[in-house]
């Protein structure tokens, strides 16, 4: 397969990848691939960046099957011939997140399966000898994650682009950081892949479609609401806050003193 990028395209990725120092000599990356558009897009990047990248590394691709459909192995085999196309050697290993959703009755099931597939990556990584994951995470799911954590916890927290996971020994990397979702369904479609519709049934009815949805309404009103909140994930742009609240042994001391004067 020829591989090639607009050079805006190329421009992001090595953006990404020089800013978080994504990529080093001798590393073995595990891509981790559902068949939708944005990971199906992440493989062909690192395989143009395997070619043009003056460093030496080698990839592979994984999918989970969460047996949420039983076609979802027919659907397999589309990704398997995109990967051969690629010359990225691909695995895919059953991984029982619908039964293990469903025993949980009712609890929120996005956080459950996310769990259990890192899980489930994260091994097959060490049993190939991965160091890296790299994931498909783009601009809008990062953004998107931001507002979710204030909106839904009361913190202001995001995925980063590199982390390193010290339990595991592994690094995970999202070299697709610095791209808007239109511009990965627009390079999909130029493409001419059709990305394997989501097995999930709870797709389309998550917290994160809520916000996504929740972002692009506020901002018809508001044109620069989305560019003023992913200002806001960087660490030098954080305003003044609160001080963290205090317990009632670290207030007793002034609680005394106001009252009884000692």
């Amino acid at each position: 397969m020829k591989i090639n990028l607009p050079q805006l395209y190329f421009s992001k990725l090595m953006r990404a990848i020089t800013e978080f120092e994504l990529i080093d000599n001798h590393d073995q990356i595990l891509l981790g691939i559902s068949g939708g558009k944005d990971s199906i897009f992440l493989a062909y990047a690192m395989a143009m960046m395997k070619q043009r990248l003056k460093k030496h590394f080698s990839l592979k691709a994984l999918t989970i099957n969460p047996m949420f459909s039983p076609d979802f192995p027919e659907k397999v085999e589309r990704i398997r011939k995109f990967m051969r196309d690629l010359e990225i050697p691909f695995e895919t290993i059953d991984v029982d997140i619908a039964g293990t959703i469903e025993a949980q009755n009712g609890k929120e099931p996005c956080y459950t399966c996310a769990f259990f597939r890192r899980g489930a990556v994260n091994r097959f990584a060490k049993e190939q000898g991965c160091n890296k994951v790299a994931y498909a995470h783009h601009h809008d799911d990062a953004v998107e994650t931001f507002f979710m954590s204030l909106l839904y916890s009361g913190q202001l927290n995001t995925f980063t682009p590199k982390t390193y996971l010290d339990k595991v020994d592994i690094t995970v990397i999202r070299p697709l950081v610095y791209f808007r979702e239109q511009e990965i369904i627009d390079a999909i479609q130029y493409h001419g892949f059709t990305p394997v519709p989501s097995p999930c049934p709870h797709d389309g009815h998550t917290i994160r479609q809520t916000v996504k949805e929740l972002i692009a309404d506020m901002g018809k009103d508001n044109p620069q609401l989305y560019s003023h909140l992913a200002a806001a994930m960087r660490k030098n742009n954080l305003g003044e806050l609160w001080p963290a609240s205090k317990n009632r042994k670290e207030m007793q001391k002034a609680y005394y003193s106001y009252m009884y004067g000692k």
